[in-house]
């Protein structure tokens, strides 16, 4: 039991001497001279700009279509083959510019056949005429009874009778023949005309593909953002793709009926090309307004992939301190995201001082 004691006593008094070094060790290293902090950068009262919220328009990507306002189908008036097809895709034609010919050959039998019964029938309304003529004369010399001219008289009036029906016939068979044209019913560009030469053709048929009107961007909303749609409202477009140029529409119209779910507008973009209708496009809609802070892009520098503002403290340093940011309201403007705090105050980086 002694033993044991003393074994205790020695382990209790090493573990004391330990704590005295390590109290004394701290207290040296406290009484020796502190790190010196950083010291941070004055900026100019001049360069500073103090974070502030504004409205910023919210805008929900969608969709857009290279398009024409209206689109023109030129189509066949008759049934036959199609002899002629005289454009192609990319054409440019005018209103009224013929484009290709229907050709029904049962038209051109019956046209034949009205021209043979004109002829029998011209024919015999010249024998009634003569034959009416030489009546008269000899009634006249009282010769025939009064009774047989007008018997002459009807046939002759039934001859022309006929004559005219079979003129009738035959021009209104021609007419139909004519119809076979097929003309450009606006004037624009031939956008598609697959039909081939000799392809049998219905009435009503389509043979060619136009445009019409201006050209234009056409966009679809889904329709419980239909409200926030508005004609003069201002739709961004990338028709490059997303980080391609932008260019700036005004929607022109918003068709008050909802197809599949969806509300279709147009958008009149100034110098919007033609030449590829129905190419697909981004583009960015308004569908409302919220709160955001946004601060001018020559206060953003990056490094390695991160964004930095130098931030104004109390005491009038400034700082380094990362932010996260998103495209703003205009090419200049950033939007921030996280970061900053409405009234803080933001110095220009060194290299735009």
């Amino acid at each position: 039991m002694t033993m044991t004691g003393r074994k205790t006593s020695g382990f209790t008094g090493a573990v004391l001497t330990a704590g005295l070094i390590a109290v004394l060790a701290a207290g040296l290293a406290a009484c020796g001279p502190k790190p010196a902090a950083p010291a941070p950068v004055s900026a100019p009262a001049g360069q500073r700009f103090t974070v502030s919220l504004r409205a910023l328009a919210e805008m929900k990507p969608v969709a857009g279509e290279i398009t024409t306002r209206d689109t023109a189908e030129a189509r066949a008036r008759i049934g036959g083959t199609l002899t002629r097809l005289l454009v192609r895709e990319g054409a440019v034609v005018r209103a009224g510019q013929t484009i290709g010919m229907v050709t029904d050959a049962r038209l051109g039998l019956e046209t034949s056949a009205y021209d043979a019964l004109v002829s029998a029938a011209s024919g015999e309304a010249v024998r009634a005429e003569a034959d009416l003529k030489r009546t008269r004369e000899l009634y006249d010399k009282g010769i025939y009874a009064k009774a047989r001219l007008d018997q002459v008289e009807a046939a002759a009036r039934a001859a022309r009778g006929n004559l005219e029906a079979a003129r009738a016939r035959r021009g209104a068979s021609a007419e139909v023949g004519a119809q076979g044209v097929i003309i450009a019913p606006a004037a624009g560009t031939v956008l598609k005309a697959d039909v081939p030469l000799g392809s049998v053709v219905t009435p009503g048929q389509s043979v060619a593909t136009i445009t019409s009107g201006p050209v234009l961007v056409r966009i679809t909303l889904p329709e419980g953002q239909a409200r926030a749609l508005r004609v003069g409202g201002t739709v961004r477009l990338w028709p490059e793709g997303p980080g391609g140029p932008e260019q700036s529409g005004t929607i022109s119209q918003v068709y008050p009926a909802i197809e599949s779910g969806l509300v279709v507008a147009d958008v009149s973009v100034p110098g919007m090309s033609a030449d590829l209708i129905g190419r697909r496009i981004s583009a960015s809609v308004q569908v409302g307004e919220r709160q955001g802070l946004v601060i001018p892009r020559r206060y953003l520098t990056t490094r390695f992939g991160i964004d930095y503002v130098r931030l104004i403290g109390r005491d009038g340093s400034a700082v380094d301190s990362p932010i996260q940011t998103a495209p703003g309201p205009a090419a200049d403007m950033v939007e921030v995201l996280s970061g900053l705090n409405v009234g803080d105050s933001l110095a220009l980086p060194e290299a735009a001082q």
